[in-house]
């Protein structure tokens, strides 16, 4: 095994996960494709200078693209969620954060129009990308989303819960509600705390000094404040954590590609590896 390629661990695990190709002619093995296309994404370096031991540039770029357009990242990813559940594996301590990523120049000049966004955001240190993640209580995701960096984070929190979706392995709905939820003050809004109360869902997050304030000046009428456990809240730097290792990825602590999607298939693809 050489720097930056999947241990035979690694590939145990992904080995089962990836689809398998009955028809065609013989192509190119599946370890050597991934191995190149984690390479790639580990190193940070261009398609065209990924060495030649993996194969044809052009087929890791396609292979990849294929594997991002049709979904298969995504269903490894729910695979092993699903695995690690059947054991009792996910502890549902949920917390929820975001992470922004400079983009380079290369991620710009996709072609505009359709129904997808780029995920690229304009701020006054040039162009930006972030990552709306919810992790499990060890730091592994379970869902995330790809906007512009110039996103605020509230407005991305329902679709990063209601992106939690992790199938049974026999039968039954897939599991898609926390126990805990953990947020910090960028979540704390009238609006996520009834959302999560609906739905039954315990949440630790802190109130902003602002809406303190407010709650104070109108005395009986402002309410009594939200609970908030500070034990529980001091976990919350497991998504602290899960954002380090994903950015161990030079590919993904720079944003190098021109769309959301091939981006999004990256993370998906680290995110998968971190199950492993």
């Amino acid at each position: 095994m050489r720097r930056h390629e999947l241990s035979d661990a690694e590939w145990a695990f992904v080995q089962p996960l990836l689809p398998r190709s009955e028809r065609g002619r013989r192509r190119l093995d599946d370890r050597t494709v991934l191995n190149g296309i984690v390479w790639k994404f580990r190193t940070g370096t261009a398609w065209r200078d990924v060495p030649e031991r993996y194969g044809s540039w052009a087929t890791l770029h396609t292979r990849f693209r294929r594997w991002a357009k049709d979904g298969t990242f995504e269903r490894m990813l729910h695979a092993a969620q699903a695995r690690a559940d059947a054991v009792g594996d996910i502890e549902w301590l949920v917390s929820v954060d975001s992470t922004i990523v400079r983009a380079h120049q290369h991620a710009a000049g996709a072609r505009k129009g359709g129904l997808r966004t780029p995920g690229l955001g304009r701020s006054r240190g040039g162009l930006t990308s972030k990552i709306h993640l919810a992790c499990d209580g060890v730091g592994r995701p379970l869902a995330f989303t790809v906007t512009g960096g110039n996103t605020n984070d509230c407005t991305q929190f329902t679709a990063v819960m209601k992106a939690i979706r992790v199938p049974r392995l026999g039968q039954g709905r897939p599991r898609v509600r926390p126990d805990h939820v953990i947020g910090d003050k960028g979540y704390s809004s009238k609006a996520i705390r009834g959302w999560l109360r609906r739905r039954n869902i315990r949440h630790t997050i802190p109130e902003r000094s602002d809406q303190v304030r407010n709650r104070l000046r109108r005395g009986s009428q402002g309410g009594r404040p939200p609970a908030f456990d500070k034990q529980v809240y001091k976990r919350r730097n497991v998504v602290e954590r899960c954002f380090n290792r994903l950015k161990q990825w030079r590919g993904i602590a720079t944003r190098y590609d021109k769309t959301a999607e091939s981006y999004q298939a990256a993370v998906t693809l680290a995110s998968l590896l971190m199950w492993a």
